[in-house]
């Protein structure tokens, strides 16, 4: 009788552990703090990837600084790879265009660090719900700009220039004119079809344009950290540019047409040299377009 009873105690505890065990490999495994990665671009400037747009990180003589802060709660993961480079404070946040992957973690920073980006950037951030409370305002541009703006000086000057709409209609593209090094944004994520925001005034049908004046205006750069693939060459950034325009040519020619979407997805015309660009939101761009040509 008693071996009955240990034996169905042994049995129940068994069931009990095979019980827990399929219970513990159901639930999703605890997280882990966010980790970014970081990698060297030039002398004292380095592109940490990872929880949204590539951030760059430009160390001067009085601290560090920032363009973009990625996702939301990853602020602590950009200052720990900082920490690897050097132990001088973030002094600047400089904000290529409103999303939240870019800005999400502005918040995280102290408010002395002073925050620029374009005006309609500003104007941006102000409508997003993340900057809604009053509390968070020291997370917004403190300084905006226009068309050009420079900061800092000699070999530590930074340029930052506004061509026009693309992406959104306050893409800032970011110079570090010492070390031939720009940040395109999201205005070059990476060699695809582009992600037009119209909600905050992106355009697919100027975005070629957009890119070419920068291209064009933009002198003396080599290097190119892109929204969110690798570093690039500069003539990637023609390139681009020729693939956008070349992109709203077929799309034109179809809508004149008459041609539906669908047909005119289906009958993109483009340079083989761009056969190996993402053409994900090639769908997309072209309702976008047809939307904008009617206008």
């Amino acid at each position: 009788m008693k071996r009955a009873v240990v034996l169905s105690a042994i049995i129940g505890a068994g069931a009990l552990g095979i019980g827990a065990t399929w219970l513990q490999a159901q639930q999703p495994p605890a997280q882990g703090p966010n980790v970014a990665q970081i990698e060297k671009v030039k002398d004292n400037l380095y592109m940490i990837t990872g929880g949204g747009g590539n951030t760059a990180a430009f160390i001067t003589g009085n601290g560090v600084v920032l363009v973009d802060t990625k996702l939301a709660n990853w602020g602590q993961a950009i200052l720990d790879k900082v920490k690897t480079v050097t132990d001088k404070p973030i002094t600047h946040i400089l904000n290529t265009h409103t999303h939240g992957d870019h800005v999400g973690s502005n918040e995280f920073f102290p408010a002395n660090v002073e925050i620029v980006a374009h005006a309609n950037t500003q104007a941006n951030m102000m409508k997003m719900p993340a900057f809604q409370d009053a509390a968070k305002k020291y997370a917004m541009p403190d300084r905006t700009f226009k068309d050009k703006m420079s900061l800092l000086g000699g070999n530590e000057a930074i340029d930052l220039y506004y061509f026009g709409p693309g992406h959104t209609n306050g893409d800032a593209l970011i110079v570090f004119r010492a070390l031939r090094v720009m940040h395109a944004g999201d205005l070059f994520a990476r060699k695809g079809a582009p992600n037009c925001d119209v909600n905050n005034g992106g355009t697919c049908l100027a975005y070629g344009d957009t890119v070419a004046k920068a291209a064009a205006g933009i002198k003396d750069v080599d290097t190119i950290i892109t929204g969110h693939s690798t570093v690039m060459k500069w003539p990637d950034l023609a390139e681009y540019g020729e693939f956008n325009r070349a992109f709203v040519q077929s799309v034109r020619a179809a809508q004149k047409a008459g041609k539906a979407v669908d047909q005119a997805v289906a009958e993109l015309k483009l340079p083989d040299k761009f056969k190996d660009y993402d053409m994900m939101r090639a769908k997309t761009n072209v309702e976008i377009i047809y939307k904008e040509l009617q206008r």
